[in-house]
């Protein structure tokens, strides 16, 4: 599964797997993928520094990459009370009444919340680079779009290659514009933040729009077969995420929901804006059908409800509350039906792709014989 992109990374398979956990993306690297490691839970440096400092150490000088998300447009002065100052107390109300008809218990006094997305904010993010430029990573990633220019600038001298995320061709054509090397077009089965169009409209489209720019396939992708395609459409990669969260090597820290992923289906899935106030593909749950029910208050723009939510979410995986647990996730969920270690997927997806590629070099050949 070589392709121009992934020889030039000096990667064996041009599959490239984001995730929030360090060991998966070492394993990823390991196994002849491109590792990403997502970075918008890290809000202290030195826990950043930390995971990277221990992939250094587990990839065997194998590349790999830092996902973060940060505006395009600078915002100064902005501090995270300011923010938290925005919120209005009828949604704080909300929030501690729904806690509380599931009977979610507190957290211990003292602890804080470790799932407090502030990774969205520049002044966080810009710390984050701070580390990460000090590491050989190899690829910056920005979930929400394309980074700065002086970011884009400050990676291209360290000879970091920068990708940026699009839901259509009009997005992509902004990234290029913006000097972005690679484009990760995410259509609407995706886990996390996606948008409206499918993944086998949207990659070709996006490769005709940005070409000769390199472009990943991203979302509903989840089988060789399903890489052989993305390629086929003009892709020179994929990029998954969902299908790591129940690999040996994740860390959900919540047993209850690694079952719940393992027993899910393709349509238990919910666009939703309940977890960041941007539509994100997810587990459909009684927390999300209670911020999308018309009854309630209605979530608030990203990045106020990832803020509002920030404690309850650590407070509902913590105790594990069966009803509101979940987890951004893509369609792709139907065919996660057991926990495997990554190079057992790497593995799977490099069969099912020569499977692929011999069907149709089969068909191809009696066409040619007809």
């Amino acid at each position: 599964m070589q392709t121009e992109l992934s020889r030039k990374l000096g990667v064996e398979h041009a599959v490239f797997g984001f995730t929030p956990f360090p060991a998966v993306a070492a394993a990823i690297s390991r196994a002849g993928g491109f590792g990403v490691l997502g970075a918008v839970r890290y809000t202290a440096p030195d826990d950043l520094k930390r995971d990277l400092d221990w992939l250094d150490a587990h990839t065997g000088g194998l590349p790999y990459g830092l996902d973060v998300v940060m505006p395009a447009k600078k915002v100064e002065g902005v501090t995270e009370a300011d923010v938290e100052a925005m919120i209005p107390e009828g949604h704080r109300r909300f929030v501690r009444e729904t806690l509380a008809r599931y009977g979610v218990p507190e957290l211990v006094e003292g602890e804080a919340s470790g799932w407090r997305i502030t990774g969205w904010m520049e002044q966080v993010a810009r710390t984050q680079l701070d580390v990460a430029f000090d590491h050989p990573i190899r690829l910056l990633a920005n979930a929400l779009g394309s980074p700065p220019a002086d970011v884009v600038a400050r990676a291209h001298d360290r000879d970091v290659l920068v990708a940026a995320l699009a839901g259509s061709a009009r997005h992509a054509r902004k990234h290029q514009e913006a000097g972005i090397d690679i484009v990760v077009a995410q259509g609407y089965e995706a886990g996390g933040h996606t948008g409206e169009i499918a993944t086998m409209v949207l990659t070709p489209e996006v490769v005709e729009a940005v070409a000769p720019l390199p472009v990943l396939a991203a979302g509903g992708i989840g089988s060789g077969q399903q890489v052989a395609a993305a390629l086929a459409l003009g892709a020179q990669g994929v990029w998954l995420g969902s299908v790591w969260l129940t690999t040996t090597e994740a860390d959900l820290h919540a047993p209850a929901l690694t079952r719940k992923l393992l027993a899910a289906g393709s349509g238990d899935t919910v666009r939703s804006r309940a977890l960041t106030g941007k539509p994100a593909r997810q587990l459909r749950t009684e927390w999300t059908d209670a911020w999308d029910d018309p009854a309630g208050p209605g979530t608030l723009p990203m990045p106020l409800q990832g803020l509002l939510v920030a404690e309850a979410v650590s407070r509902i995986q913590k105790y594990e509350v069966d009803p509101l647990l979940g987890t951004p996730v893509g369609q792709i969920v139907g065919r996660m039906t057991s926990e495997r270690s990554v190079q057992a997927v790497v593995d799977d997806l490099t069969r099912g792709f020569e499977k692929a590629v011999d069907r149709i070099n089969r068909i191809a050949g009696r066409s040619g014989q007809s």
